[in-house]
């Protein structure tokens, strides 16, 4: 296995840029890594290894020439599978787009490929992004490089399971409800959801519209922080996209003092219900953060005990609007029942073979939320409860810099554990959704290994809207303090792969 791979992408990219490595190198150390791999981790539903090493050897040869190029050049990267690109399938993770290759790209994908990023190729999520774990995915579960036998994290396991198991140096992910974040504390790397508006959701298979952001997957913070300054910024496309710039992450992530820095602990999203051994770990962050100067203050978000409930009323309303497109009329599956083929019967016949048990189920619930008779009563009640999350959080924002809290209540569990029980599935999400309703930024870092299990925890950062920087200077910080504690990163500590180690 080359020691390529275990790089970060800041390492790449200095070592390419000083010539001691070429980008064809990098690019094909981690596509040999993907061939080795790949059939266990199923991280990937698409290798686009052609179109990568074409765009590396161009890198290469600007780069020989004495060209200036874009400071991630060369560096390869995943993408998940819900956002478009014209050289490759884009499935959604759904049967319903079973090889269909979009028009355009999205343009987080033409920003990457304006920074001369060779893409690697599609990552494996939940079906449409619906889940918390990839078992909702139509072209099977991607797994755990920690232990294979467990989830990555969902929606965008594919992602968190292609970066900690060194198959790419950065990916992109989507974060509906912290579908960036959760996968990232279970699998030991850095996942982070900006600002709503912040990075454009344009060439985004949408699942909730008001909820949806793009965002990085890394190994560290600084490597979500230059992914980050590439992929945000203004685009006239998405209509809800920030006129203005956030500045650079990368800077942020440079200052690592929180000396005189308020850090609110949410009184809700601690102790009970939470493992041991997560708890225990997110104490120890706070002790770190208490010693290097913080003052470490409790808020009350008394709303949270009711953001699962507002999320599971509002996603689904938004989604069974979103996915009303797929009709089998524009594009995607058709399925042709037998006798009399009127576009009501071939619709219900495309969309029943097509959509998986879990888009089906939120279909309906959203459908119904909306129905004469309920909307107010449902999910008018939960954009009422949605303003006052929000409330909550301002309240909070008034007390602390930054909030903090365990990103998820346990770490990675098995493959079944919870597939037959949608309510425990969707608890896995109790610290990250009030971000996605508020539309604030959020960030997981790795925090240590649980005791009864010696899996990876996280750490869940908040910051207000437009603040994400604070996201990137407090993460910096705890990372670094983290690694002195522990001798080595956490992404270190993970076994090696028994397949193509």
């Amino acid at each position: 296995m080359s020691e390529l791979i275990k790089k970060n992408a800041a390492e790449l990219v200095s070592l390419m840029a000083s010539g001691e490595v070429s980008s064809v190198e990098v690019t094909q150390a981690h596509l040999d890594r993907i061939a080795a791999v790949n059939g266990t981790l199923n991280s990937y539903l698409h290798v686009t290894a052609d179109a990568a090493l074409k765009v590396a050897a161009d890198v290469d040869r600007r780069r020989a020439a004495g060209e200036s190029l874009p400071k991630l050049a060369g560096l390869p990267i995943a993408v998940k599978d819900n956002l478009t690109t014209t050289d490759a399938p884009t499935t959604a993770g759904s049967k319903i787009l079973e090889g269909w290759v979009p028009q355009y790209d999205a343009t987080v994908v033409t920003k990457l490929r304006n920074e001369l990023m060779p893409i690697l190729g599609k990552t494996n999520l939940d079906e449409f992004a619906m889940g918390s774990s990839t078992e909702f995915s139509a072209y099977g579960p991607s797994r755990n490089p920690w232990d294979t036998d467990r989830i990555p994290g969902g929606s965008g396991g594919g992602s968190s399971s292609a970066v900690a198991g060194f198959t790419a140096p950065l990916a992109i992910g989507s974060d509906t409800g912290g579908s960036i974040r959760f996968p990232g504390a279970v699998t030991g790397t850095v996942g982070t959801k900006p600002t709503y508006g912040a990075v454009s959701r344009y060439g985004l298979i949408a699942l909730a519209s008001s909820l949806d952001q793009i965002g990085p997957v890394s190994r560290n913070v600084l490597d979500a922080a230059l992914l980050q300054d590439v992929i945000a910024g203004h685009d006239p496309h998405d209509s809800t996209s920030l006129p203005e710039s956030l500045g650079s992450m990368a800077e942020a992530a440079a200052n690592r003092s929180v000396a005189g820095m308020r850090i609110g602990v949410i009184k809700q999203l601690t102790g009970a219900g939470f493992q041991p051994g997560v708890q225990a770990r997110f104490d120890d962050s706070l002790a770190l953060l208490a010693k290097n100067g913080a003052e470490i203050v409790e808020v009350d978000c008394p709303s949270f005990e009711y953001a699962i409930a507002a999320y599971y009323l509002i996603l689904p309303a938004e989604a069974s609007s979103n996915l009303a497109k797929f009709d089998s009329v524009r594009f995607g599956l058709r399925v042709t029942p037998e006798g009399n083929p009127t576009i009501e019967r071939v619709m219900a016949a495309t969309r029943e073979a097509g959509f998986g048990p879990e888009v089906k189920r939120r279909i309906i619930l959203g459908t119904y939320a909306l129905s004469s008779g309920y909307y107010d009563a449902y999910y008018g009640s939960a954009q009422k409860v949605r303003t006052l999350i929000q409330r909550d959080l301002a309240a909070a924002f008034s007390k602390a810099d930054v909030l903090v809290s365990p990103t998820a209540p346990t770490t990675a569990f098995k493959f079944g554990e919870k597939i037959d029980d949608p309510l425990a599935m969707y608890l896995n999400d109790i610290a990250t959704i009030p971000a996605n309703l508020a539309g604030i930024p959020g960030m997981s870092i790795p925090n240590g290994l649980a005791d009864e299990d010696g899996l990876p925890s996280g750490l869940q950062i908040l910051a207000p809207a437009r603040e994400d920087a604070r996201l990137y200077k407090v993460g910096a910080a705890l990372e670094a303090w983290h690694e002195e504690v522990w001798g080595k990163r956490m992404i270190d500590f993970a076994p090696e792969l028994k397949v193509g180690a």
